[in-house]
């Protein structure tokens, strides 16, 4: 249960603001709170999440547990990175009113998110995919789910510093793993 509280804390932490959840603000500031597009959300929220734990079910039984922890570093890395290079970009002019354009492109950004990525580090440093997995799916449905219901909030500037914040604080998790796991510290 553990790795459920921590994978839950970590993706609404990590997904604060990121691409996918300024991606259904800005449809839903332009076009209204249309429950389609907070079905189709939720949906990609749940598979990807899903994806991620079912990788991390491949990596569990190849690694050692030291192994483990740097697998979950390197991923740990990732997801800082991810939070520190890669924001949200400007909402769209003329935003499709299409749902299944809203599917690839909420897939596409969640694939490469770091919710995802630490939904994969905790699930492997934690061999527990199953509630990594569960808690991946509810905190990333919770973030669209304000997104959808709270748009105007999402493009505010002290949200693109919180997330600059946070990905710094990855980045150090991910040394301090790694140095762990090397038994540096």
């Amino acid at each position: 249960m553990t790795g459920f509280y921590f994978t839950l804390l970590a993706v609404l932490l990590s997904g604060f603001g990121a691409r996918d959840q300024a991606t259904v603000a800005g449809l839903a500031g332009r076009q209204g709170a249309r429950p389609g597009v907070l079905v189709v959300a939720l949906a990609v929220a749940a598979a990807t999440a899903a994806f991620a734990a079912w990788a991390a079910t491949f990596v569990i039984p190849l690694l050692v547990p030291k192994a483990r922890m740097i697998m979950a570093a390197m991923a740990l890395a990732f997801a800082g990175a991810e939070a520190l290079l890669l924001g949200a970009r400007r909402r769209p002019e003329e935003p499709t009113a299409s749902l299944g354009a809203l599917a690839i492109v909420l897939t596409a950004h969640q694939l490469t998110d770091a919710a995802r990525f630490l939904v994969f580090a905790i699930a492997v440093a934690s061999a527990a995919p199953l509630p990594a997995g569960l808690a991946g799916a509810v905190g990333g449905g919770v973030l669209l789910a304000a997104a959808w219901a709270i748009p105007e909030a999402i493009g505010h500037r002290r949200v693109r510093l919180a997330r600059r914040v946070i990905g710094a604080a990855l980045l150090a998790l991910a040394a301090f793993v790694a140095l762990q796991a090397f038994g540096r510290i």
